[in-house]
């Protein structure tokens, strides 16, 4: 149905980087990758991590509402920089923006545990 990729670099302990989340297009519309993101970051703040990092093309409309709703759901901050211009990829690709959401906080997780 879907899932998430992602790591935790041991230099930046308090941050999660989301590489990747995918949905079979059989079930898009229905609020999983939310679900998941969610479910994996309530795991994560117990673990203490405040921070969720990605990248995103700007053109990916669907993934900046994708991170946009989750900030919201969790009542964090988004922050949006350029991280990688056009020209910094060998073949041609989008340039990438860094999103970092956070502090992400146990009390203000969506679940309410």
């Amino acid at each position: 149905m879907g899932f998430v990729i992602g790591y935790r670099r041991p230099a930046v302990p308090d941050a999660a980087l989301v590489w990747q989340v995918a949905v079979d297009e059989s079930q898009r519309g229905r609020g999983l990758a939310g679900k998941l993101l969610d479910a994996l970051f309530d795991r994560l703040v117990d673990e203490g991590v405040r921070y969720l990092d990605t990248t995103i093309t700007p053109d990916n409309e669907a993934s900046i509402r994708l991170f946009e709703s989750f900030a919201k759901r969790w009542n964090a901050t988004l922050e949006r920089s350029a991280l990688f211009a056009a020209a910094d990829f060998p073949d041609p690709h989008e340039p990438e923006d860094l999103f970092r959401i956070g502090p992400l906080v146990p009390a203000q997780r969506p679940s309410g545990r």
